[in-house]
């Protein structure tokens, strides 16, 4: 591998500016306050599974969502740095953050490039505020992580398309306001399967939208099943062009890809695991517990050098994959760990429990969503080879 390829793979590293530092100050005394008066609930992996539009609220109130959306559209105007270490901060905490999560990380910067004017003062200053809700509409049943075989199809209509088809595993749909759906609009051809796909932006209460629950072994429901029956949308709520789903699907991933909820989502248990090692409580050995946070360190620098590239506008594509690849690994492992020292000695009321019970059950869907681990290492290869 030489220092080209390299280089293409690992942004810049970044330190961060004294303003930076004062803002995670800041951000941290708001959240000892919230979890002082009990208006936070710590928990694992709440970045997907802790729905809570309340506290979005509070945060939108204080700055906190919408940070990168620039002022004109009711946003915050700051850096996507600054927008790294809010949501650092709140990770560590174990905030519930579902609610705006998706909305904020991802469809907001894809407005913000592909959406017509009037799209965007739709929503951005109601995504800024805490108040609309969207879910990705991308996978679907028996197409796992491969994208251009999407059989959802858009019919053209007087002023507007009909979809029909079928979404999987689109978090928080049954709370959602919408969601980006990739369909197809034109038929597929075997040697050009990227070609013929849009985007578009689709009401989960219209007409002909089913949402229906995924519900886990453990009881617990944030996945749906998404159905289009011939459900209407108007020429006013296609995204982008006709035609360029897929180059507007990709450029999303950077932001998908590369965030520290790539490798935070188990952080409350790690910390917890730390603090019972420092009592000396059955926890992981000073050893574990000084490679993952070796490893924890290593991925927060990393996925700080990204926040820098997209600030920069730079393609950071390959470089969050790898911070994807190595983070949900790292999710994993802490859960891991922990279970193989302290799983069946603890008190089953303990916080350490209750955290690694919630990894545990999280656990199999760290390495799928987002794209699968498979896929992401051949998007690191190609990167690397281009």
């Amino acid at each position: 591998m030489g220092p080209s390829a390299l280089s293409r793979m690992t942004p810049p590293a970044l330190l961060e500016s004294p303003s930076a530092k004062t803002l995670r100050s800041e951000v941290r005394a708001f959240l000892q306050e919230r979890l002082a008066s009990g208006d936070i609930t710590p928990g694992v992996d709440t970045w997907l599974t802790n729905w809570d539009s309340n506290f979005s609220q509070d945060l939108a109130s204080h700055g906190y969502v919408g940070m990168t959306i620039p002022t004109q559209y009711g946003g915050g105007g700051r850096t996507h740095i600054e927008r790294f270490v809010v949501t650092e901060e709140l990770l560590a905490v174990g905030a519930p953050v579902a609610a705006h999560w998706i909305a904020d990380r991802q469809i907001a910067p894809s407005l913000l490039a592909f959406g017509s004017e009037e799209q965007k003062h739709r929503f951005l200053p109601a995504i800024s505020r805490g108040e609309c809700f969207f879910g990705i509409g991308m996978s679907e049943p028996d197409s796992g992580s491969d994208l251009a075989s999407v059989r959802t199809r858009a019919r053209r209509s007087a002023g507007g398309w009909h979809l029909t088809g079928s979404k999987v595993w689109t978090s928080g749909a049954h709370h959602a306001d919408a969601f980006f759906a990739l369909a197809r609009t034109a038929p597929l051809d075997s040697d050009r399967r990227h070609d013929g796909l849009s985007q578009f932006i689709v009401d989960l209460r219209a007409p002909g939208v089913s949402v229906r629950p995924i519900v886990s072994m453990s009881g617990n429901h944030h996945f749906n099943e998404v159905h289009l029956d011939e459900v209407f949308v108007a020429d006013r709520d296609v995204l982008g062009s006709i035609g360029d789903g897929w180059r507007q699907v990709t450029s999303e991933l950077g932001f998908e890809r590369s965030g520290p909820e790539r490798f935070m989502s188990t952080f409350m248990l790690f910390d917890a695991a730390v603090h019972a090692a420092r009592r000396g409580a059955s926890a992981p050995s000073l050893a574990d517990v000084g490679q993952l946070a070796a490893r924890l360190s290593a991925l927060h620098q990393m996925s700080f050098s990204v926040s820098g590239a997209l600030e920069g506008k730079e393609n950071a594509d390959t470089a969050a994959a790898v911070v994807k690849v190595l983070g949900t690994a790292l999710e994993g492992t802490i859960a891991e760990v922990v279970d193989l020292n302290v799983g069946g000695a603890q008190d089953k009321d303990s916080t350490m429990h209750n955290y690694l019970q919630s990894a545990l059950e999280q656990r199999p869907g760290f390495t799928l969503r987002g794209g699968t681990t498979e896929v992401l290492k051949s998007v690191i290869v190609k990167g690397l080879r281009s």
